[in-house]
């Protein structure tokens, strides 16, 4: 991945799109140094890592009144958990993602007198933070049951686990349309005998999930598969998976 300049970063949480509202995110994760020092350290200082935490940040336009709009989304989610997931550059299948489950520990509005009205908000992350992929883009709608294309994670290790993150931007239909969503895996890209490894709840609104599952899993390729319901249903949502 070649260098870049930031002007398609994409933002998802829950389920909203913030991503034609904000002109600034911010990922960072560490370690916290645990002094080790001892009479055999020949005179210099020695750590080891302790807890690990990561925050993620974001600002923008603020705007309200939809349940995809900045200000109903942040203020709903305000000190509760949320997934999050974040991109570099663009949202199509296989681009690199950055998500966790997060607490929306703090949100910011409104400003001076003759601005466009802004708003920040902080989340600090109660799971690992995952570098993964994108498995299903925010702009292609969904009308019936199916699976998305293949990508190739890799497979999970003793100790590691697998997770997802589901964000539904926007559910139509009538007769309760609704959507469920899962992750599967399979040897090759032929996804010939596929084992579903996660599965979220069936969603009827716009909403967000985050999931995980242990494993050891030798399976290498990664897809979403959804099951939809309802009379003439459509839905956008993003998914994104990762190891670790």
């Amino acid at each position: 991945m070649s260098k870049q300049v930031l002007l398609n970063a994409r933002i998802f949480t829950g389920g909203a799109d913030l991503t034609g509202n904000s002109n600034k995110v911010e990922w960072s994760s560490e370690f916290d140094a645990q002094d080790t020092t001892s009479f055999g350290s020949g005179g210099w200082g020695e750590v080891i890592a302790g807890l690990a935490e990561t925050e993620v940040s974001a600002e923008g336009q603020w705007e309200a009144f939809d349940a995809s709009k900045v200000d109903d989304n942040r203020w709903a989610a305000l000190g509760g958990l949320s997934g999050w997931t974040v991109t570099p550059g663009g949202a199509s299948v296989g681009t690199l993602a950055y998500f966790t489950n997060a607490l929306n520990g703090s949100y910011e509005l409104l400003g001076e007198v003759g601005s466009v009205a802004p708003w920040k908000a902080k989340a600090m992350g109660t799971w690992p933070v995952v570098r993964g992929q994108i498995g299903h883009d925010p702009g292609t709608a969904r009308t019936a049951t199916g699976t998305g294309a293949g990508v190739q994670l890799g497979a999970v290790a003793a100790g590691k686990q697998v997770y997802a993150a589901l964000h539904v931007l926007s559910v139509a239909g009538t007769a309760s349309p609704t959507i469920t969503v899962a992750v599967e895996s399979a040897p090759d890209n032929t996804f010939a005998a596929p084992t579903t490894r996660t599965t979220f709840a069936a969603a009827t609104a716009v909403s967000g999930q985050i999931q995980r599952a242990a494993g050891p899993v030798t399976d290498t390729w990664w897809r979403p598969k959804w099951t939809i319901s309802g009379t003439t249903p459509s839905f956008l949502f993003v998914v994104a998976f990762g190891i670790a």
